[in-house]
């Protein structure tokens, strides 16, 4: 048993002796976290990248939902009114409106 510790020393002895391994370790950890472009902040900007995907696709999607409401808004007289009238209560001089409210 002592022989295999006695072995295992000595081969990292011999690892850590090595300045070319040291080089490379030290390298990769520079890289890794303290670079400018480095793994920690080139995965938090995928994360944001994903994001701001997600909120370009909903945006898009209440562009085009926008775009087909003033189409149809001033496609004609009648959907103008109709559009006064659901949105903002609008009536002619001798109608009565009457709100519905369900619970």
């Amino acid at each position: 048993m002592k022989f295999k510790i006695d072995i295992a020393w000595k081969i990292m002895i011999t690892l850590i002796r090595n300045k070319y391994l040291i080089s490379i370790l030290a390298f990769v950890i520079w890289i890794s976290v303290f670079d400018t472009y480095s793994l920690v902040d080139r995965y938090s900007n995928i994360i944001r990248l994903n994001s701001l995907k997600k909120e370009h696709y909903f945006f898009r999607q209440e562009l085009l939902l926008y775009q087909q409401q003033y189409k149809e808004l001033f496609s004609g007289k009648k959907e103008l009114e109709k559009f006064a009238r659901e949105q903002y209560l609008m009536k002619k001089e001798n109608e009565d409106v009457f709100i519905i409210v369900f619970d």
